[in-house]
């Protein structure tokens, strides 16, 4: 039995029949293998995951290891930078991968002076090459260079070996040394550090003369000078102004004679320089 309300819908005067509820198809999505994995990386491990996929593997870990969060970074020119948390390695940040290398902490690391040749020391090399072997024994493709030029400005004007003889004329005079071109009065540098062994007036033409023994076997002399500013005994540094060029002794003209000695035998000059 129904009643009717004052707005025209019939209520009704029973009780309501239940409603059914509607059936709900299950469907069975396919499960990601990765999930749990995905759970249970660190902070750390997600971040070096996006750093990786996005392609700023290196600069995500530069970024890491200068705050701390990084025990260790690689950063090979075109592989893999590693990372690891607490210990643990964590997965590389791009592809392939760099072999770890470990290092024991009573490891001890010995820098020798000796193997270093740089710009603030350039008589390291001369240095490490005499201390291993006689200069006689010494090859040229290993002396080249070790000497440094005893004038600012390296012209040579006259060779080392058999020439012809600037006085008579004649071939067959045998040149000790090597002629540069200077003004008289131009600096005359210390070719490499070394002691002052003679520096006066020499008798067979070399005029105003200084010799510098460099050890092991190895001497350089300065010739024809118009001046010398060193004695017999004192030590020297390579680049130290040791003289003025000149014309003393058997010399046509200004410049500066200079020769190498081996074991008290001249060699080319420029085998050294």
């Amino acid at each position: 039995m129904t009643t009717q309300n004052t707005r025209g819908r019939r209520r009704a005067s029973g009780p309501v029949a239940e409603l059914r509820p509607r059936a709900v198809a299950r469907v069975d999505l396919p499960r990601d293998s990765r999930a749990g994995t995905r759970r249970r990386r660190s902070p750390l491990q997600q971040v070096a995951d996006f750093a990786a996929a996005s392609g700023v593997g290196q600069k995500a870990g530069v970024a890491l290891a200068a705050t701390g969060l990084i025990m260790t970074v690689a950063l090979p020119g075109t592989g893999a930078l590693t990372a690891s948390e607490g210990g643990s390695s964590a997965a590389a940040l791009a592809a392939g991968s760099q072999p770890e290398i470990a290092v024991s902490a009573s490891a001890k690391v010995d820098f020798s002076r000796m193997a270093v040749s740089t710009k603030a020391d350039p008589d390291a090399k001369l240095r490490q090459l005499l201390s291993a072997q006689s200069a006689g024994s010494v090859q040229v493709e290993s002396s080249k260079g070790t000497l440094g030029a005893p004038l600012s400005s390296m012209v040579s004007v006259s060779p080392f070996g058999y020439r012809i003889d600037p006085f008579t004329g004649g071939y067959g005079e045998f040149h000790r040394g090597r002629d540069f071109a200077a003004q008289c009065g131009t600096d005359v540098f210390a070719a490499a550090s070394g002691k002052v062994t003679f520096a006066g007036w020499h008798p067979y033409g070399g005029g105003n003369r200084v010799v510098i023994d460099h050890g092991n076997g190895l001497e350089t002399t300065y010739n024809h000078l118009s001046s010398f500013n060193v004695s017999v005994g004192q030590s020297v540094n390579r680049g130290d102004v040791i003289a003025l060029s000149g014309t003393t002794g058997a010399s046509t003209g200004c410049h500066l004679h200079f020769e190498v000695m081996v074991n008290g035998d001249v060699v080319e000059p420029l085998g050294w320089l």
